[in-house]
């Protein structure tokens, strides 16, 4: 892809997010109503519409981190590495969102910040998982030697992925049981919904921003690596 379409998509995916989270924002906490069992926490009930978009977009960074890795290890191209590292760093931006806005919304409701129940503690070694991702990628020199080790590391770290959306169905959490694709019993007020998908496009749209300007960094990141190896040679 050259400079333009670069610029261009950027720009796109940019102006898209930036409409869409506004717009989103003011539904969410203006408009959408409120959770009928938390009116007495009215204001913090509605992080729900962060924390939730901000999972699922981790969720997503991560399966591109294992498909990219799949696809390195088969094809050895760089590129598939560069995409897969660049998913990573999205994906853990994700992830913090995610520990930080749980917190927020679980000292009013729960009556603390933190608890070590099945969901919140395989979050948390996601995150871990992929942090030790980068680690990898930082401590090991050698091109083609990190590129394999981190496909492995994105690879099998994937697993605690649907680990932790499977959490609240398989043991007993704080979490309530699942409100979207719960169950007949679950479901959510169709205005909350569209909150919920409304700041989910934004955030989705920004995250591509994200993975995109980190893609391209990787690119020149090669492209100077490749001429200063050529200059070393000359």
């Amino acid at each position: 892809m050259t400079d333009r379409r670069f610029d261009r998509l950027a720009f796109l995916l940019g102006t898209a997010s930036l409409v869409l989270l506004l717009s989103g924002f003011y539904y969410c906490f203006l408009v959408a109503p409120v959770e009928a069992t938390m009116a007495k926490v009215e204001p913090v009930q509605r992080i729900f519409y962060i924390h939730l978009p901000s999972a699922f977009i981790a969720f997503l960074a991560f399966f591109i981190v294992f498909v990219a890795s799949l696809a390195y290890l088969i094809t050895r191209e760089l590129h598939f590495d560069w995409l897969a590292v660049s998913a990573a760093e999205v994906g853990v931006v994700f992830c913090i969102a995610v520990l930080v806005t749980g917190p927020l919304w679980a000292k009013p409701v729960w009556g603390i910040w933190w608890t070590w129940d099945a969901r919140l503690t395989t979050t948390l070694i996601l995150f871990l998982i992929y942090v030790g991702y980068l680690l990898v990628r930082h401590y090991v020199a050698e091109e083609s030697r990190r590129a394999l080790l981190a496909a492995v590391v994105g690879i099998i770290g994937f697993v605690d992925v649907p680990i932790v959306y499977m959490a609240n169905r398989w043991w007993r959490t704080q979490h309530p049981q699942p409100v979207i694709a719960g169950g007949e019993s679950s479901g959510l007020d169709p205005r909350m919904l569209l909150g919920v998908l409304w700041v989910f496009a934004g955030l989705l749209t920004f995250a591509g921003l994200l993975l995109l300007q980190r893609y391209r960094l990787e690119c020149v990141r090669a492209e100077l690596t490749r001429l200063a190896r050529r200059t070393a040679r000359a």
